[in-house]
C-alpha cells in the first residue's frame, strides 16, 4: 500500500514535470493531480527536489530495465551483445515516442534532467562492459578492441540519442534503422577474433 502510493506520486509528478516544467510545478499541483493531500506527499518526500530526484531515478531505471534482462541472460557473448545493442536503440526510440510527454522531460536543457541520462548511461556502460568481458574471457572478442570499444560506443550512442530527442535523423540524412543495423554489425565484426562462419565461407 505504501509503495503504491509513493509510485503513484512519482508517476503524477513525472507527468506534471514533463507537461509544465519542473519550476512551474508545485507540491499543490502534485497533490491535486494525485488526489492526495499535501500531508501524504510529505510522508514520502521532504520537498519538490526530493520527489524530482525520485522521478529521475525511476526514469533512469526504466530506461535500462529491459537491457538488464539481456545482460544477465545465458546467451553466448556475440548473440548477447547483438541483442543488447539493438534493444539499446529500441529503448530510446520507444521513450521519445511515448505520448505522455517524457520526450519533453528528457529533452530539457537542464543540469538536473541531465542526471537521468548520466545515470542511465552509467548503468548501460557497466552492463556493456560486462558482456564484452565475457566475450574476451571466452576467447571470442579481441582484448585490444574490447578495451577501446566502450568509450567509442558510448559517444556514438549519445549522438544517436540526441538525434532521436531532436527529431534530427532526417536532417542528418540518415535512416535510423539502417544506422543501427550498420553500427551493430560494425561493432560485432570489429570485436570478433575470428569472422563468423557465414562470412568466412563467403
Amino acid at each position: 500500500m505504501v509503495s503504491k502510493t509513493r509510485e503513484k506520486l512519482i508517476d503524477v509528478a513525472r507527468q506534471l514535470f514533463a507537461k509544465q516544467g519542473v519550476e512551474k510545478t508545485t507540491m499543490n499541483d502534485i497533490a491535486e493531480a494525485s488526489d492526495k493531500g499535501r500531508r501524504t506527499i510529505y510522508t514520502y518526500f521532504k520537498n519538490k527536489r526530493d520527489i524530482y530526484n525520485a522521478v529521475i531515478e525511476r526514469e533512469a531505471d526504466l530506461l535500462v530495465e529491459s537491457l538488464r534482462v539481456i545482460a544477465s541472460s545465458q546467451l553466448p557473448p556475440v548473440e548477447k551483445l547483438e541483442k543488447f545493442l539493438y534493444q539499446r536503440f529500441e529503448v530510446v526510440r520507444e521513450k521519445v515516442h511515448r505520448p505522455d510527454g517524457v520526450k519533453a522531460l528528457l529533452s530539457l536543457v537542464d543540469r538536473r534532467v541531465e542526471r537521468i541520462r548520466l545515470r542511465a548511461y552509467h548503468l548501460v556502460n557497466q552492463m556493456l562492459q560486462g558482456i564484452i568481458r565475457e566475450g574476451v574471457n571466452q576467447g571470442v572478442f579481441d582484448p585490444k578492441q574490447a578495451e577501446a570499444l566502450p568509450a567509442l560506443l558510448d559517444v556514438a550512442l549519445i549522438g544517436a540519442d540526441t538525434l532521436y530527442l531532436r527529431d534530427g535523423w532526417e536532417g542528418a540524412g540518415v535512416n535510423p534503422m539502417t544506422f543501427q543495423g550498420q553500427m551493430v554489425s560494425f561493432v560485432i565484426e570489429g570485436l570478433l577474433l575470428e569472422p563468423r562462419e557465414s562470412e568466412a565461407a563467403s
